[in-house]
């Protein structure tokens, strides 16, 4: 009987090439794009890739995505944008002028991760072009930290659906500036809207929203439930169409909960604050309320608590008052 031998020099080779499969297959711990990228490259820091989604589908959980050159990273037909679906990191620190201006049906940015994902999005410009989509849809997942952003010519800047998944989850918005979002009512800079009676949380940190239709719209009215407690800190939400902040909720709906300190809301054409509905309330601390068409107004009794430290005042129309008074101590 004749017994074939396979020569050792080529089963050595063919290890190599399936090594070398293997390792083209292997997900980046940290992947790369450029401007001169090309979609079909692995995404190294050697042969970047030419879009987020490319970058994002060849980047292993928590790992990132770092930017080399200014750039736009929709996909180059520029008809999609960015679908999430796990922890990543997207960074871009201080290249220069790096995001996404596409023509995307729905959004620019679409986060549907998993339960206990973290997604970050620091360093981008997000243009919409002026056409109906969001900016941000943030959907599912842990938590979505965004720092150092603009994001421009939405329908919605951020728009964050709480309880979708049916868990809490949590948004952070730092240093950043939202602008000419919105297009009618319920539409502007950063709106928070509950679907199922899941909590949420909101944390906009030196933000500033401008030009906006509503500044920050909270919205309970779609389930009943926990709710939803946003805070803002250190922020100027200014020359908005309608209302700087409006919260907003029915009878027996999740509540429209937000804490303002050390903020500005002047210059909005409508109310600077907006607090409407049986559950919807705001803690006003240290903040100043001016030059807006109405400062304050509470209806369908709406909750808005001052802790005696704020300025309401020099407002075009009525400044109007708050509900109630809380003590500092």
């Amino acid at each position: 009987m004749a017994i074939f031998r396979f020569p050792l020099a080529a089963l050595a080779a063919l290890l190599v090439l399936l090594l070398q499969g293997a390792a083209a297959h292997a997900l980046n711990t940290k992947s790369w794009v450029s401007n001169a990228g090309s979609d079909g490259s692995n995404c190294t820091l050697a042969q970047p890739c030419g879009s987020f989604q490319a970058a994002h589908d060849q980047t292993s959980p928590g790992g990132e995505v770092g930017v080399l050159t200014p750039g736009n990273y929709a996909f180059t037909n520029s008809s999609n944008g960015l679908t999430i679906s796990k922890s990543i990191n997207i960074t871009n620190d201080g290249v220069g002028e790096a995001g996404m201006a596409s023509l995307a049906n729905g959004q620019e940015i679409f986060v549907g991760a998993g339960d206990g994902d973290v997604v970050s999005l620091r360093g981008l410009v997000l243009d919409g072009l002026l056409v109906l989509q969001a900016g941000i849809k943030f959907q599912t997942g842990l938590a979505l930290h965004v720092q150092n952003c603009v994001i421009r010519n939405f329908h919605f800047g951020i728009i964050y659906f709480v309880g979708v998944n049916n868990a809490a989850s949590r948004l952070f918005v730092s240093d950043s500036i939202i602008f000419n979002n919105g297009t009618g009512p319920g539409s502007g800079g950063i709106v928070v809207r509950t679907i199922t009676g899941s909590h949420g949380s909101v944390a906009l940190d030196r933000v500033h929203l401008e030009n906006n239709v509503d500044g920050l719209f909270i919205d309970g009215k779609n389930a009943a439930g926990a709710g939803t407690h946003t805070v803002v800190r250190d922020s100027v939400i200014s020359g908005n169409a309608q209302n700087g902040i409006h919260a907003f909720t029915l009878p027996g709906k999740s509540p429209a909960f937000a804490l303002v300190e050390g903020s500005s809301i002047v210059n909005n054409r409508q109310n600077g604050i907006l607090v409407d509905g049986p559950g919807a309330t705001v803690l006003l601390n240290d903040s100043t309320v001016a030059r807006n068409a109405v400062g304050i107004s509470t209806v369908n009794s709406g909750q808005l608590l001052s802790y005696r430290n704020n300025r309401i005042n020099n407002n075009i129309g009525p400044d109007g008052a708050p509900t109630s008074f809380l003590d500092l101590n």
